[in-house]
């Protein structure tokens, strides 16, 4: 089975999808990551003194040892500008999403949920053009993505916290994919390979918020009792 991420920028499959991509390769999943951007807009190239070429470089070496953290099948990072993907024309990124998905073949497609947990816009126009890329293949009758899975939160509580996340409802949640303690350290050690990122690691408590069970939408398919992984009740 092959599963193809698609982010924004480097870390969002750390903040919180990483101990469900090392339960997927634990299984025997091959699991690939097209990164759109190389995170160059952070706020943290102030305090290391560096321009946004020199910190796109640094989170793109950062990278790398996420890759092999959670030993993924593949990865590419992309160069569109950071924090900026909203002034593009969206066919512009979704030429750059459809090669590489037609590159994969993946099974399964994966990005953010509509709210794009954080708000942040780049997150936002990743759901949309992903989304779109998805349904143009399906339109044109190929056979490959079969699935459509959001990444997302659930929190029955989001009073306090540093940051103004977004949950899915319960009852939108169609997965859960279950980690075991091999995978959430896994998770853990790719969020420390983000060496330069380690205080917003710390501020967003994401360490603790996130659990052993990652939940998922499945876009135009709904399953009550959720699914236990992405590759349940997949059609041919």
């Amino acid at each position: 089975m092959k599963i193809l991420y698609v982010f924004p920028h480097p870390d969002d499959e750390s903040f919180g999808p990483a101990p469900a991509i090392a339960a997927q390769r634990r299984k025997g999943d091959e699991v690939y990551l097209l990164t759109l951007t190389k995170g160059e807009a952070t706020k943290q190239r102030f305090r290391l003194g560096v321009d946004k070429e020199e910190m796109g470089q640094i989170r793109y070496k950062e990278m790398q040892c996420v890759e092999n953290v959670l030993d993924l099948n593949g990865m590419k990072v992309c160069d569109l500008p950071d924090d900026g993907l909203k002034e593009l024309d969206p066919q512009e990124i979704e030429i750059v999403i459809r090669d590489h998905v037609e590159e994969i073949k993946p099974d399964i497609l994966v990005t953010y949920a509509v709210h794009g947990i954080s708000g942040f816009e780049d997150h936002l126009v990743s759901h949309a053009v992903v989304k779109n890329v998805y349904c143009d293949l399906r339109r044109s009758g190929e056979s490959y993505p079969r699935r459509l899975a959001f990444f997302t939160r659930f929190s029955e509580d989001d009073s306090g916290g540093k940051f103004n996340l977004s949950s899915s409802k319960q009852a939108e949640i169609d997965c859960w994919v279950e980690a075991n303690d091999e995978d959430y350290q896994k998770f853990e050690d790719a969020l420390d390979c983000y060496e330069t990122y380690q205080q917003v690691i710390e501020e967003s408590n994401v360490k603790e918020e996130v659990g052993y069970r990652v939940p998922f939408e499945i876009f135009q398919e709904n399953f009550d009792p959720p699914l236990q992984a992405l590759d349940e009740q997949l059609k041919k």
